[in-house]
């Protein structure tokens, strides 16, 4: 599964007591990751417990322990890695893409990305209504730059006229509000439309034909 090569990744990325991590201890790492991830998006931050993490990934409080010094590193080290996820398709947006076409493909992987991993996202968006006390110098400098970024090339699309004028923080905010109100208002959707019905698809459609009436020439 992608979700377990992802958390891998992470795990690739600790060390513990200051040493590299055996295979072991990457596995374990691993479970731990899935196991968090479970109680988290369940629980939220401050409902979940170390209990119920370690009894979720099937090992003791002290083996927890042993990897994660708290329940903060592990929150902060799968929202670290959320993070990085969520940003790849916006750093693909370049000079050399075509404006509209690339816009509207990263669309359509946000909102893949909330299909593929509605937990992680409602993670993320927990952490933000809790006004992102983990995060908080990521948003206000990484993701900032990044955003700095990208609105500057989207100026540039728009002053060679080859997408309309728009203001491009705007833009940028309504393709993650529209494609991750898909996984954290999932009970909503689901209410309304049924739970046997898959809102991606049309939801997918809608989406684009949105954004390139708003934004083709």
């Amino acid at each position: 599964m992608r979700l377990y090569r992802i958390f891998t990744a992470v795990s690739m990325r600790q060390e513990v007591k200051g040493k590299a991590q055996t295979r072991i201890q990457k596995e374990k790492t691993a479970t731990i990751f899935a196991a968090a991830l479970s109680i988290f998006s369940a629980q939220g931050f401050r409902g979940a417990t170390l209990d119920q993490i370690a009894l979720e990934a099937g090992m003791s409080k002290p083996n927890l322990l042993y990897y994660f010094e708290s329940k903060e590193a592990i929150h902060t080290a799968l929202l670290g890695n959320l993070i990085e996820t969520w940003l790849d398709p916006m750093r693909a947006l370049n000079d050399d893409s075509e404006p509209l076409e690339s816009i509207l493909n990263y669309v359509r992987l946000k909102l893949a990305m909330s299909r593929d991993y509605p937990r992680e996202s409602r993670l993320f968006a927990n952490e933000i209504l809790q006004g992102a006390p983990r995060i908080h110098q990521f948003l206000s400098n990484d993701l900032k730059q990044l955003v700095d970024e990208k609105t500057a090339l989207i100026q540039r699309w728009v002053q060679a006229g080859k997408i309309r004028d728009v203001d491009p923080v705007h833009l940028i905010f309504s393709i993650w509000s529209l494609t991750q109100h898909y996984a954290d208002f999932d009970a909503q959707v689901h209410a309304v439309l049924g739970t046997e019905k898959d809102p991606y698809p049309d939801a997918e459609d809608y989406l684009v034909t949105l954004f390139c009436r708003m934004l083709q020439v």
